[in-house]
């Protein structure tokens, strides 16, 4: 048989709420969209659902199992994502304020925030690690699909889900951002704090 659609439920919700708590990606898509538009926040979303794909097909193909398995792969993908995370912070802090422009029009190019999205989920190691231990919890060996099968599929609902909570949050930061473009103190705290929460997350990934 196919998932049970009680199973499927029970996942959506799930997945829905995990989209929801506080992160390194809803809190990019959050600051992003406060400053630049809900434009820019969605096409931060949809990189980072596609580092979620990418996540999704490495646990279907085994890759993951891998990946929890050595320390030295952990220990590099930690690495390289607390490095991006500062990264980022430092961008936030040189980031020029918006005076009076076009609040749907980001400093960056779109392409440049669709592959900032992707870098951000696919340096994240929780993320790999979080998909290996949900994802399987939802599978059985007794349903027609193949294991792998039902993985992408789970993994698809939850980049659906996840799409959803943070288009509504970039829709929701949005709503401040013409204020925003008329008080550049604000702007700066947002900034600032956002670089705080960047490193504060990089210093996270490299401790856990």
């Amino acid at each position: 048989m196919m998932i049970p659609s009680a199973t499927v439920a029970i996942f959506l919700l799930t997945s829905a709420a995990l989209a929801a708590a506080p992160g390194p990606d809803n809190i990019f898509v959050l600051t992003q969209s406060a400053l630049h538009g809900r434009k820019a926040g969605i096409v931060i979303t949809i990189g980072l659902c596609t580092g979620l794909l990418a996540h999704t097909l490495l646990v279907a193909i085994g890759v993951g199992a891998i990946l929890q398995a050595s320390a030295l792969a952990i220990s590099t993908l930690k690495v390289i994502g607390a490095a991006y995370l500062i990264y980022l912070a430092l961008l936030a802090i040189r980031t020029i304020p918006i005076e009076h422009g076009n609040n749907e029009m980001p400093a960056v190019g779109y392409s440049d925030l669709y592959s900032r999205g992707i870098i951000m989920n696919l340096t994240n190691p929780k993320i790999a690690i979080f998909f290996l231990a949900f994802l399987p919890q939802f599978t059985n060996a007794e349903y027609s699909l193949a294991i792998p099968l039902q993985i992408m599929i789970l993994g698809g609902l939850f980049i659906i889900m996840a799409f959803f909570v943070f288009t509504a949050i970039a829709c929701g930061a949005s709503l401040i951002g013409k204020w925003l473009t008329q008080n550049i103190l604000a702007q700066r705290s947002i900034n600032y704090m956002a670089a705080l929460i960047y490193c504060g997350l990089a210093l996270n990934i490299v401790l856990t």
